[in-house]
């Protein structure tokens, strides 16, 4: 049965992965919409816990310490600090921001395993996995490459090919190795424990396909298809060193596999924050328990979290809203930490300092809720200074720096009021309406929505006014224009604090107020003869260099990548021909020749018409080499040809021969040459 009447709102936030920095795909999918929803809540006075932190545990973080030759906790210090500083940059402030590689998760980690354990909840498998003989260890997937057998790749993973984006297993792989030691991996056999995932599959249909069906479509829809498709045991373990250590005997050498680690880091970072009351939290049905997650997250929050807690009992609760965001591009392309394609957190304070809010309101403007969406600088910088700065910043400016210019910095008393200001403000009620039904829902992007349309109101009311036209006639008429102008800029200190909130904190020092939610749309918000403070800019402009710098630095790293992918293609080579005879090959008479004249074959792009001293002969031969060599670039050269290929015509131009070229396979090609000038006409042989 859902509650409706929760007294408190427990927030979590899915643990980035310490292995690098988050990015506005994070951001944007997970940590803004989250920031958003609490401090709405807050706004309204309502008991919120706000928690986060970051998973440290995984193949991934063991592999980026080899490559670096330190230690994976090395790894995870430096960036769990690069993490925590730009959230705190973005405003984004949790209770707490802790970690599982503390001595609090370690322990709670490892007692939630062992009462599992203890209970019978688990069931064991025997099961052949790939083991590296020299680095005596198995390898988890990541750490077997090979050449992917959908596209040919080199370097696929064990569990996925980077470039065609296929799911493999190691099994799949053409010629695995190990990352590790370059040896061909064996299998070997292990032990290790699973959760029986379907022996909860009843339990979890009806909780979530029957109690749940107001969740997100792209929630409820991953959920059923998993559910339709039947659960399977999945396992808790990991033949690793790095993580939490297996508390059973007969252990050795295995910890918690990550994904059943890192959820209970939730519980663990309360109870680090509040080791008193942390079950007030987690055990009352008071509690209202929100994840937000991206949706490659889903699976675990909303199946296998639940089902561990399930099998845990003891009166943990479930969570009432698992709102999951879909992916966000990068200028048209997927987001890649491997590849650097993406704007990354710490970075972008770093480039745009005192534009934290134009991000996170880009970011929220455009958040993938319902299907993957794009960012792109063009139209960050549209934003920003069409939007902040022309509609919300601007309508603020003016109405602050006209009160001060007539009526000293107080707010003035409104008269009788005209068509035009009840107008102005009965829009205000059903905008608050709207933007908090909006965020009880989950739609922050309709949210945002709602608040810029107080601001919109707000704007166009003081340009339809003209106060500074009024004042030079009629100052009791401007007194009244610039009381509803104050009134709404009360208004928009309040509704965009959720969205902005240190512009919103600057309107609040400006307008000299402590606001709370609930003064949204009232009567005399801010009282006549209140002062306000001095008017300061709210936003600033994006300049075109700012987003030119940006873009160049996209550029350049598309263009290594592409390099780099050529490199890589270069380097794969053509597999043998059938096998012939040395009869066959005898046939064949390959002779150094010079070239006398070139040029270009009209109306053909590709082909050269070549005449060339055989020591026999001179001949014709046209080639396909035009867009490696110009015609001028040829004559003198000395090249190998096949002398007694048969003629044939090509373009109207008899062809005697054929040049000898050595082509890579991302289509480069080279004539060959002797290394020292030969007599026309000797053999090669």
């Amino acid at each position: 049965m859902k509650n409706d009447n929760y007294k408190r709102t427990l927030v979590t936030c899915a643990l980035p992965y310490a292995n690098g920095p988050i990015h506005i795909g994070h951001l944007a999918g997970v940590y803004v919409p989250a920031d958003i929803y609490v401090r709405y809540l807050r706004m309204r006075g309502e008991e919120v816990l706000y928690v986060c932190g970051s998973d440290e545990h995984g193949v991934p973080i063991t592999i980026k310490a080899r490559q670096q030759g330190c230690t994976p906790q090395d790894i995870v210090d430096k960036y769990h600090a690069i993490i925590d500083d730009s959230f705190k940059a973005l405003g984004i402030n949790f209770d707490i921001y802790g970690r599982t590689s503390s001595k609090v998760h370690s322990k709670n980690a490892a007692a939630f395993f062992k009462k599992l354990y203890d209970e019978g909840k688990f069931i064991t498998k025997e099961s052949e996995q790939y083991y590296d003989p020299e680095a005596k260890t198995f390898l988890a997937d990541r750490y077997i490459v090979g050449t992917c057998p959908k596209c040919g790749a080199e370097g696929a993973y064990g569990d996925q090919c980077e470039k065609c984006g296929s799911t493999l297993s190691p099994e799949e792989l053409i010629n695995p190795k190990s990352k590790l030691s370059g040896a061909q991996p064996v299998k070997k056999e292990t032990t290790h424990w699973y959760l029986p995932l379907q022996d909860y599959e009843q339990w979890l249909r009806e909780w979530i396909l029957d109690g749940h069906k107001e969740w997100k479509s792209n929630v409820y829809g991953q959920v059923k298809s998993w559910l339709d498709g039947g659960l399977q045991p999945r396992a808790v373990t990991r033949d690793l060193e790095w993580g939490v250590p297996v508390p059973v005997e007969g252990a050795e050498g295995k910890v918690l596999y990550v994904w059943f680690d890192a959820p209970i880091g939730y519980i663990s970072n309360t109870i680090e924050l509040l080791p008193d009351s942390w079950e007030k939290w987690w055990k009352s049905p008071d509690t209202k328990l929100v994840h937000f997650i991206g949706k490659d997250n889903i699976v675990f929050h909303c199946i296998v979290f639940p089902a561990m807690l399930k099998a845990y009992g003891d009166g943990f609760i479930l969570p009432e809203n698992v709102p999951a965001n879909e992916f966000l591009n990068l200028e048209g392309d997927k987001i890649s930490t491997s590849k650097n394609w993406a704007v990354w957190a710490h970075e972008y304070v770093k480039d745009f300092p005192g534009k934290e809010d134009a991000l996170r309101y880009v970011l929220t403007a455009n958040a993938p809720e319902t299907k993957d969406n794009d960012f792109s600088w063009k139209d960050f910088q549209q934003r920003n200074n069409s939007e902040l700065v022309a509609i919300f910043g601007n309508f603020v400016n003016r109405a602050i720096v006209l009160t001060h210019k007539y009526f000293e910095g107080k707010v003035p008393a409104a008269g009788e009021l005209q068509d035009v200001d009840r107008a102005a403000l009965s829009e205000i009620p059903a905008l608050r309406e709207s933007l908090e039904k909006n965020i009880e829902l989950y739609h922050f992007r309709e949210a945002l929505k709602d608040a810029m349309g107080i601001a919109r109101v707000g704007n166009k009311y003081i340009s339809d006014t003209e106060p500074w036209k009024v004042a030079k006639t009629d100052m009791a008429r401007c007194a009244t224009i610039l009381n509803i102008s104050m009134q709404i800029c009360a208004d928009l200190a309040v509704a965009f604090e959720p969205f902005t909130p240190f512009a919103a904190q600057r309107l609040r020092k400006m307008l000299n107020m402590d606001l709370n939610w609930d003064m949204i749309g009232q009567d005399e918000l801010i009282p006549a003869g209140h002062c306000i403070g001095e008017a300061e800019l709210l936003f600033t402009k994006v300049e075109d260099e700012e987003v030119k710098m940006q873009l160049d630095r996209l550029a350049a790293i598309k263009a290594e990548k592409e390099a780099a992918l050529k490199e890589e293609a270069a380097k794969v080579v053509a597999p043998l021909k059938a096998g012939i005879s040395f009869d066959d090959f005898d046939k064949m008479d390959i002779r150094t020749a010079t070239v006398l004249e070139a040029e270009r074959v009209p109306k053909t792009d590709k082909l050269l018409k070549l005449t060339i001293d055989t020591g026999i002969d001179k001949r014709t031969i046209v080639s396909g080499i035009a867009e490696y060599y110009a015609p001028e670039d040829m004559i003198g050269k000395q090249i190998c040809i096949l002398a007694n290929l048969e003629p044939r015509v090509i373009r109207g131009i008899e062809s005697r021969g054929m040049i000898l070229m050595a082509r890579q396979a991302d289509g480069k090609m080279r004539f060959l040459t002797p290394q020292e000038t030969l007599n026309n006409g000797s053999q090669i042989s």
